[in-house]
C-alpha cells in the first residue's frame, strides 16, 4: 500500500456538458490510495493515514495531484524532425516525414527513437500515449516493447500505405492486412497495449487498401481505428479528385466501413455540420491538436460545434507536427485557439481534454483518465509554482484555479514533480 497526498482533483461529470462546480472535486489536503497497480481509495489524507497505518506516504504538499496526462495523437517516428521549417502539410510530409520514416526499418533506429519519445513523454507528465508508427512492423514491435518496459497503457499500429508515397514506405492492401494482423494477434490487449488499425490518411491509401481494412476492423472490432480527416484545405481538395464519388472526406471512411465506435479522426478541423453529426451519430472521436494547426498553419478547430453536438473529443500534441511534448503547451494553444474562435474554455475543461476527455476518445475511460477507484495508477503530481513567473502569479490568486491556470499557460517538464505509472514511481524529480 502507498499513499500519495496533495490537492487532488478528479472528475464526476464532463465539465463541457455540466456546471463547472458540478463536474469536479477537489480535496486541498487529500490522497489516492494505491494497492498494487490499482487505485484503491481516495479520500481526506489523515483520514486515509489513519485507515491504512502501514501503508508509506509520499507527500506532494500543495501540488495538484491528478491522473496522468494522455496524449491522443501523435508520431513517435517524428521526434527527430519534430519543429521543422516552413512547409505546408503536404510538402511537410515529402520534406521531412517520409524521409525520416524510411530509416524505421532499421529496428536499433526506431527503438532508440520510441525508448527516447516515451521518456520525453514521461518527463512531461504523459503516462498513455496513442502513436501512429510507420510502415514497417518492427516500428510498431519497439514501440510496444519499449512501453512495456515502462508498464506504460499504449496504443498505436503500423501505418498503411500503398500511393502517394515514396516507394520505400508502400505496402499493399493485401500486406497491409496481414502484417496489421499479425501485430493485432502478439500485442492487442497484451499487458497494456492497444492495437489501433491504422490508414496514415486518406490520399495515401488506395480504395483496394481502405476496402481491406475495413474488413480487418470488422474482423477485429475492440481495436481503435486511427486516420487523420480534413486538417487542411490542400489536402480536402486532394482527397476530392482521388475520390470523386464520395460527398466528403469523412464520406470516404464511411464508404469502406472506417467509422463508429473506436474511429478516432486526428485535427478534423473543417468539418461540416453534417460530418459533425454523423461523427456524433456514429459515436466516433476527434482528437484535437492545436500545436500542430497552428505551426502548420491548418487552422481552427471547432471546439463549440462539436461539443454541441456531444462529438467526444481528445487533446494530442501530433508530435513533431507538434511543437512540443507537453501538455501544458498543449493545453495553451487549445486555450488560444478557442479564443480566436471567442469560445473561452474554463481551465477545468482543458484539465478534462488532457485526461478524462482523451481517455473517453480513445475508449480507456473504465482504466485510465481519471481518479477512480478501480482504475490504474497512473498519477503526477504537478508543481503549481515550478517557475519564478509561474509563483508570483500563484501568490496573487485567491482560487485553485486561478493557482492552476498559469501552469497550464506557461508551464512545461520542471512543473512535473512526479509521475506514477501502474502503481510504480517512475519519474521524479528527487531522482535527477
Amino acid at each position: 500500500m502507498k499513499i500519495i497526498a496533495g490537492r487532488v482533483l478528479s472528475f464526476k461529470k464532463n465539465p463541457f456538458y455540466n456546471l463547472l462546480n458540478d463536474s469536479y472535486h477537489l480535496i486541498d489536503e487529500g490522497g489516492v490510495v494505491i494497492n498494487n497497480n490499482i487505485i484503491e481509495d481516495i479520500g481526506e489524507i489523515n483520514y486515509l493515514k489513519k485507515k491504512y497505518s502501514t501503508a508509506e506516504v509520499f507527500d506532494y504538499g500543495k501540488s495538484l495531484i491528478s491522473a496522468g496526462f494522455i496524449d491522443s495523437h501523435m508520431h513517435y517516428p517524428q521526434t527527430g524532425i519534430i519543429a521543422s521549417w516552413g512547409k505546408r502539410l503536404i510538402d511537410w510530409l515529402n520534406e521531412y516525414t517520409f524521409p525520416e520514416e524510411i530509416k524505421f526499418k532499421d529496428s536499433l533506429y526506431a527503438r532508440n527513437i520510441a525508448s527516447k519519445t516515451l521518456d520525453y513523454l514521461i518527463k512531461n507528465g504523459t503516462t498513455t500515449a496513442s502513436s501512429f508508427c510507420t510502415t514497417h512492423p518492427q516500428s510498431v514491435e519497439v514501440f510496444f516493447d519499449e512501453a512495456n518496459k515502462r508498464e506504460m497503457l499504449v496504443l498505436g499500429g503500423k501505418n498503411c500505405m500503398d500511393r502517394n508515397a515514396p516507394t520505400d514506405l508502400l505496402d499493399t492492401p493485401k500486406k497491409s492486412f496481414d502484417e496489421s494482423e499479425n501485430l493485432i494477434k502478439k500485442w492487442h490487449n497484451k499487458n497494456r497495449i492497444k492495437y489501433a488499425i491504422t490508414p496514415r490518411f486518406a490520399p495515401t491509401s488506395s480504395p483496394d487498401q481502405l476496402e481491406a481494412l475495413g474488413h480487418l476492423w470488422k474482423k477485429y472490432p475492440d481495436c481503435l481505428m486511427q486516420t487523420h480527416l480534413s486538417e487542411q484545405k490542400e489536402e480536402i481538395e486532394w482527397v476530392k479528385k482521388l475520390f470523386p464519388q464520395s460527398q466528403s472526406y469523412l464520406d470516404v471512411y464511411e464508404k469502406f466501413s472506417l467509422i463508429g465506435n473506436g474511429a478516432i479522426y486526428g485535427h478534423s478541423i473543417h468539418l461540416s455540420q453534417d460530418d459533425i453529426n454523423k461523427i456524433s451519430d456514429t459515436n466516433s472521436s476527434v482528437i484535437h491538436c492545436p500545436t500542430s494547426n497552428l505551426f502548420i498553419g491548418s487552422g481552427l478547430f471547432k471546439m463549440r460545434e462539436l461539443n454541441e453536438s456531444l462529438v467526444k473529443i481528445g487533446l494530442g500534441t501530433d508530435t513533431g507536427g507538434g511543437t512540443s511534448f507537453s501538455m501544458f503547451k498543449t493545453m495553451s494553444e487549445a486555450y488560444k485557439v478557442s479564443q480566436l474562435n471567442k469560445n473561452v474554455i474554463h481551465p477545468i475543461q482543458l484539465h478534462w481534454l488532457a485526461t478524462q476527455g482523451s481517455a473517453i476518445a480513445l475508449n480507456i475511460d473504465d482504466k485510465v483518465g481519471n481518479l477512480k477507484i478501480g482504475n490504474y495508477a497512473d498519477i503526477v503530481a504537478i508543481n503549481l509554482t515550478s517557475t519564478g513567473e509561474i509563483k508570483q502569479r500563484y501568490i496573487k490568486s485567491s482560487s485553485f484555479f486561478e493557482q492552476y491556470f498559469p501552469t497550464i499557460i506557461m508551464g512545461d517538464d520542471r512543473a512535473i514533480e512526479a509521475v506514477w505509472i501502474n502503481g510504480k514511481l517512475i519519474h521524479s524529480k528527487q531522482m535527477l
